[in-house]
């Protein structure tokens, strides 16, 4: 390699899709100065990965970029459910679930919601908003090979454009790129599943007509079952552009050229059941579901996110929540660490932490793709239909990893969702009124630690402030309450301590990621010396 540096960054994030792009957005926001490059010419055409939880939202939306995301899924923005049919025009209709949140239910637990942004529509706005914050992000710019030693990351890199080549000297490198991830293969890590579940190839087409015979069935998806046109139907704009997964088996020899036009439109109008439908195809593209998890997460300065760390299968758009997710986990425990409040043993958590979730999202992913029968996949389901869907998307949590007190014995995944304030768990989410402006209590986790107490929580809070001065960590803390010096007033109704596990004289130490990281029902002796355990502990101090 060559041993002259052209360029000098704290992190190097090799791939510009969901995963990258989110990783950008995120170290952009605490300030951590990074280089992203990504081989194509610019994001996403194709209209995939859609469904965004509301957990992504919530990340999204405290990271500034929530509303520029809905603006660009407005145009799916009524539908709903997951439709299965023998053929649009057929007799055996029935929805698999009608309502992503029936009842509004969701509006208890979350200031979010899910939505439904296609890739293609989400990764401008990522791109855009990352930029803003000043991210560096060069595409048609590819890695070449790399070196890692005690102290970086060394990164040759060409323009497709030019040829050009620079060396790039990155303190920690971020691999988001991709299922046959170049970096995990050089690293030599490797994976653990099922292996290949199922192959489709995307279709993407015009028709106009075709909106007549889906009406008022405003899907997100549609699985059409007839043995000779099987595939699973979505609309792009709910009027004339749509995409066709059809079933694809190169296990068996057959080539992806052997989905000509001429094939794909005669099986689109037998899939839905409209033998003359003016049918113009616009691209295609093939995709593989597979369930894999890598074996683990890093090497060195080098750290694996997204589809490069694990693959689901795309029912329940799990794999790429998954990824945005593993960014940000990773984004807040870099910027601890090179901003020198945290010990490097904090990114070893990163595999702790995640790879058990990928693990057990990937089994559900699985499991919900035979549940659905989608096409292609030929899994007999489990008895029964899945539930806690929810418990996936919220509930999952890290008894083990950067948390103090967390239960080793508690499952990753529960069955249901219920907040509890557990350490490992994902903090509570109450609405407050703070100087008269309503927030989300997940509005206050990203820059920094936070300590939350009651109105009777003076002493917590000078003891807190000097145990984080003491180790140079970056808190910030609030009294809930109703008095004219408490920091932020609850709506009527809300039990702040409750909800969150503890007694009114207790304390919640919160992560950066809106993960809790200690609680203490009551008051302890030394609330300093409770408070700065807790810090070492999960920072990794010692």
């Amino acid at each position: 390699m060559n041993p002259k540096v052209d360029d000098r960054v704290p992190v190097l994030i090799v791939g510009g899709s969901l995963v990258g792009l989110s990783a950008s957005l995120f170290l952009g926001r605490l300030g951590v100065r990074h280089l992203l490059v990504e081989k194509h010419s610019g994001t996403s055409h194709h209209p995939r990965g859609r469904g965004n939880n509301v957990r992504t939202m919530e990340l999204l939306r405290v990271a500034g970029a929530e509303a520029g995301i809905r603006e660009a899924a407005s145009v799916l923005a009524e539908n709903h459910g997951i439709l299965q049919a023998d053929t649009l025009t057929g007799t055996e209709q029935e929805w698999l679930f009608r309502e992503i949140d029936p009842g509004g239910a969701l509006a208890r637990f979350s200031p979010s919601s899910w939505c439904l942004c296609s890739q293609n529509d989400l990764e401008p706005v990522l791109l855009r908003q990352a930029r803003e914050l000043g991210g560096d992000l060069r595409f048609s710019t590819e890695l070449i090979s790399f070196e890692q030693d005690a102290d970086g990351v060394s990164a040759l890199l060409r323009s497709r454009e030019t040829g050009e080549e620079r060396t790039v000297r990155a303190e920690y490198l971020i691999a988001a790129d991709g299922p046959r991830s170049p970096v995990r293969e050089r690293l030599g890590i490797g994976q653990s599943g099922k292996g290949e579940l199922f192959h489709n190839v995307s279709i993407t087409f015009r028709a106009k007509r075709l909106a007549e015979a889906v009406g008022d069935r405003h899907f997100i998806a549609c699985y059409l079952t007839n043995p000779q046109g099987p595939g699973a139907l979505l609309p792009v704009d709910n009027h004339e552009q749509w995409v066709f997964h059809a079933p694809w088996h190169p296990e068996h020899g057959e080539p992806m050229e052997a989905f000509t036009d001429e094939r794909c439109v005669a099986h689109i109008r037998t899939a839905t059941g409209v033998p003359g439908l003016d049918v113009e195809i616009t691209g295609k593209a093939p995709w593989h579901a597979a369930e894999r998890v890598a074996d683990r997460y890093s090497a060195g300065r080098v750290f694996l996110a997204g589809d490069s760390a694990h693959e689901m299968s795309p029912t329940g758009a799990f794999g790429s929540n998954t990824g945005i997710q593993d960014a940000h986990n990773l984004a807040w425990k870099l910027a601890a660490v090179l901003g020198g409040w945290a010990g490097p043993g904090l990114l070893d958590t990163y595999t702790t932490e995640r790879r058990p979730v990928a693990r057990v999202t990937a089994e559900r992913a699985s499991a919900r793709s035979a549940e659905h029968s989608h096409p292609g996949y030929d899994a007999v389901p489990g008895t029964g239909r899945q539930a806690g869907v929810l418990a996936v998307a919220l509930g999952y949590r890290y008894p083990e990893g950067a948390v103090a007190g967390g239960d080793p014995d508690q499952p990753v995944v529960p069955e249901g969702f219920r907040p509890t304030g557990e350490p490992g768990s994902r903090a509570p989410h109450l609405w407050l009124l703070r100087a008269g402006v309503r927030l989300s209590s997940l509005d206050l986790y990203e820059q920094a630690m936070v300590l939350l107490t009651g109105a009777s929580g003076g002493s917590w809070h000078t003891a807190a402030r000097r145990a984080a001065d003491r180790l140079a960590v970056p808190l910030d803390t609030y009294r809930i309450g109703t008095g004219a010096e408490d920091d932020l007033a609850p709506e009527p109704g809300t039990d702040w301590a409750e909800l969150h596990g503890v007694g009114p004289d207790g304390a919640v130490l919160v992560r950066p990621d809106g993960f809790v990281a200690w609680r203490s029902a009551s008051v302890p002796a030394d609330q300093e010396a409770a408070v700065g355990e807790a810090l070492r502990t999960v920072l990794g101090l010692g």
